[in-house]
């Protein structure tokens, strides 16, 4: 008989979900207002674009330090401790970030330490979920917390300029602060304390050298993590939103719309496949990566801004198959190493897509924006099936009738 595929209701009515879920609200939206504000309080200082573009690349790049060293905190300390603590200590540094006349080198500073809590943050996180969420309710459970993150990414966006306007950059600052803290008082009060998985007296660097293996030593978790990074090609066409739009004849209102295409696909590609039968979803992996890629070819025939408003949608739902990726490396883990593999995981998927946005913005300044974007569909439907074909080949055998 084919297994029920648990809803978003049936996730909700997990009380210690319901803690997460606003927690990981208030802090994505808060962190979004916090790039925002940055980038403004930077270029109001120095009257420099590349100053702000520098600070903004600030808020991404601690990630690939705090992914490999420090995700693994988690496994080594309660999860729930861990998550309270990264939000108290990015609140006090947001909190001093707002003081005003401070130099910009402490501002700098100040921000580095904050997003080295960001990866360990989400690995404490990852290594919690499945002990709050039964088993058939996980995935919707991840489901929702990523169509949260990309809401939660858009609203910030959103709101981060109307709130400098109103408050100025150091009372959005304080916001994000105070954020910060109603996710360390959520937590508090709506998770319950948790024993850490690993094995007591574990050297630190012994454990890091242990997430690398269990990533690397097993062909199924590669997979997927192979299958993760292909979202660093098809993010082409997020990455030359701005020249493409301008290329299709439209200014800061088409702009917002190719990058929204993807971003709405995305969200109702996961909500359909949180309600994919289990039993059914590792099927799906290689083929919707491959699709991912594949609509973005239909941009080598110029086609207008409907239709390739279009073809991003689609490109969106498919790669909604990051959730399947996700979720089921997160199964596949041992819990002693869960959250330290699942920021080695993270890591490679930030550097691929810091790549992707470099080499599609490097490429569009000597190709037109279309060709760049379909160019970048042709690399990703092989690289896609590649990863794909690498998923199925570690599948383990199925036994004999």
């Amino acid at each position: 008989m084919t297994a029920r595929a648990a809803g978003f209701r049936d996730v909700l009515a997990v009380p210690e979900f319901r803690a997460l879920f606003g927690a990981q609200l208030v802090s994505v939206t808060g962190d979004q207002l916090a790039r925002v504000a940055l980038s403004i309080l930077v270029y109001d200082r120095t009257n420099s674009p590349g100053w702000a573009a520098l600070t903004y690349a600030l808020t991404f790049l601690p990630d690939l330090v705090g992914g490999p060293l420090l995700s693994g905190l988690a496994d080594r300390y309660p999860p729930r401790r861990v998550m309270v603590v990264a939000d108290v200590v990015r609140a006090v540094a947001v909190t001093a970030m707002a003081l005003p006349g401070l130099p910009l080198p402490a501002v700098a500073a100040l921000l580095v330490g904050v997003q080295l809590f960001n990866p360990v943050w989400n690995s404490a996180r990852a290594a919690l979920m499945p002990q709050v969420l039964p088993e058939e309710t996980f995935v919707p459970g991840m489901g929702l917390l990523m169509i949260l993150v990309q809401a939660g990414q858009v609203a910030g966006f959103a709101l981060g300029g109307l709130l400098v306007a109103w408050l100025g950059t150091a009372g959005a600052l304080l916001v994000d602060a105070a954020s910060f803290a109603v996710s360390a008082l959520l937590l508090a009060a709506g998770v319950r304390v948790r024993p850490p998985r690993a094995e007591p007296g574990v050297r630190w660097w012994r454990h890091v050298r242990a997430g690398w293996t269990v990533v690397v030593g097993d062909r199924r978790r590669l997979a997927l993590v192979a299958l993760g990074c292909v979202s660093g090609i098809y993010i082409a066409g997020e990455a030359i939103a701005a020249p493409y739009a301008a290329e299709l004849g439209g200014g800061a209102v088409a702009v917002g719309l190719l990058l929204g295409a993807y971003a709405l696909g995305n969200v109702v590609g996961m909500a359909g496949l949180s309600r994919v039968p289990p039993e059914r979803r590792g099927r799906l992996l290689g083929p919707l990566a491959v699709l991912a890629c594949a609509a973005l070819l239909g941009c080598a025939l110029r086609p207008d801004l409907g239709a390739t408003l279009a073809l991003l949608t689609l490109s969106g739902i498919a790669a909604s198959y990051n959730l399947i990726a996700n979720t089921t490396f997160v199964q596949l883990t041992p819990e002693a190493q869960r959250a330290q593999a699942f920021g080695f995981a993270l890591t490679a998927l930030r550097v691929s897509q810091g790549l992707g946005v470099v080499l599609a913005g490097l490429a569009a300044e000597r190709a037109a924006p279309h060709g760049v974007v379909a160019a970048a569909g042709a690399v990703g439907v092989v690289a896609a099936a590649g990863a794909g074909w690498l998923w199925r080949r570690a599948q383990p055998a199925a036994e004999p009738s």
